[in-house]
């Protein structure tokens, strides 16, 4: 089948307008000065490529690549590069911000970063896709380092892809260099514990924020929007620790089980069934805008940007929100959420585990050394409870909502490295 090119991108929500929304807000309780203000507002560098690839039937396609660093103010910037027909300088100009505060709030020395080409990676061959990703890496040889750019997998790209960047790179300067991008496979440096990093800091975050509105685990019931690698694993372990998953979704449609879903055979059936849900027989049916907004305790939305917005948040019953994916709630259902009393754990906090366990990945080449995954887990663990405490205890200080405080957290950090640094 000939490859058919994205159609042109239409009233799509403005991700960067909806992060500036908050750092607006949060850099004002801050008090932030006028000229780091416009320092962390703007990206430090954007670069956009043409990229000519000939494709299987001979035909010649030319696919826009885009990375944008946001900040190299804590240390190298770090950002994954994803592969999706809406990817747009706007999407990444917001993911890049995110990542500068995701880094920041779980206090690691990164700056935030993120990358894009704008295809469909499900309608093109093995061959192309590597054709396209090592292209895209020699367009970007000047851009990564691992003292520099550092990049990792996103939307549409996996362990597959960073081996061929990382064969790309180290191709160009002579020599294997492991840790100029993370996640990886494990052949080649990457870390245990990376795959199930994002979904885990989910857990502890769930269950942090479980404990402060003295929510008995046991009594607790979950749903999940989004049922990949971040909320399946998120919903394991959270299983794991007593609570039920009444509820799940994907692409294909929204399950539910008032005893609990088996999220064991959910994740068999979903690898049997090329990463999709459809025809699971062991829940019902369930409209998936239902979903949201099921009287649960907890509910983790984590597949994609906006998914809570003015239109619903007003109907959400659950008592506690952790955002799994990047952005799922618009800036403008933030304060009807807070006025209802729910506690929201913000993505650039709750999902911070993936970019943890990539910075370990990174200090393991580095060192040359390989950890245990227990160690892993045990320091992840630890890094995203005391930056929960953290984000919580300035919540209380400053009477905002705990989006807020993350912002507040990771701005006030930033801005304070970046006076140490000065400018020119």
């Amino acid at each position: 089948m000939a490859y058919i090119e994205p159609a042109p991108i239409t009233d799509k929500a403005n991700p960067f307008e909806s992060m500036m929304s908050r750092f607006q807000v949060a850099s004002q309780h801050l008090g932030l000065d006028d000229e780091v203000y416009n320092v962390l507002k703007s990206p430090a560098k954007q670069v956009i490529v043409s990229l000519p690839i000939t494709m299987d039937d001979g035909a010649l396609i030319v696919f826009e690549g885009y990375r944008v660093i946001h900040s190299n103010i804590l240390g190298p910037s770090k950002g994954g590069i994803r592969y999706d027909p809406e990817v747009n300088l706007d999407e990444i100009k917001a993911l890049a911000a995110w990542m500068t505060w995701k880094c920041a709030v779980v206090d690691i020395p990164y700056g935030g970063a993120k990358g894009g080409i704008r295809c469909n990676p499900y309608q093109m061959s093995p061959g192309e896709v590597e054709r396209l990703t090592r292209a895209y890496t020699t367009a970007m040889i000047d851009v990564f380092g691992t003292d520099r750019d550092i990049p990792a997998p996103d939307m549409g790209t996996g362990p597959r892809e960073m081996a061929w960047m990382m064969d790309q790179y180290s191709r160009a300067h002579g020599t294997t260099i492991n840790a100029v991008v993370t996640g990886k496979p494990l052949v080649l440096g990457g870390s245990l514990g990376r795959v199930e990093a994002t979904g885990r800091g989910v857990m502890v975050s769930a269950l942090s924020a479980m404990e402060k509105l003295r929510i008995n685990p046991y009594n607790a019931t979950c749903a999940i929007q989004g049922f990949g690698n971040v909320g399946s694993h998120a919903g394991l372990l959270l299983e794991e620790r007593g609570v039920k998953v009444v509820a799940i979704s994907d692409l294909s449609g929204a399950y539910y089980n008032e005893n609990g879903v088996n999220l064991k055979d959910a994740m068999e059936h979903r690898d049997k069934n090329k990463n999709q849900m459809k025809g699971y027989e062991g829940a019902e049916s369930l409209n998936p805008e239902d979903l949201l907004t099921l009287p649960v305790d907890v509910i983790v939305p984590a597949a994609k940007e906006d998914v809570i917005t003015s239109q619903n948040a007003d109907k959400i019953r659950a008592r506690l929100i952790v955002e799994g994916a990047n952005g799922p709630t618009s800036a403008e259902a933030d304060d009807i959420i807070h006025s209802k009393g729910i506690m929201v754990v913000p993505d650039i906090l709750a999902n911070a585990g993936g970019v943890t366990v990539s910075y370990f990945e990174w200090v393991q080449n580095r060192m040359g050394y390989k950890w245990t995954g227990e160690r892993v887990n045990r320091r992840s663990d630890r890094i995203m409870k005391d930056s929960f405490n953290k984000v919580y205890d300035t919540a209380v200080s400053y009477n905002v909502s705990m989006r807020i405080a993350a912002y507040i957290v990771a701005i006030d950090k930033v801005a304070k490295t970046y006076k140490y640094r000065g400018g020119f």
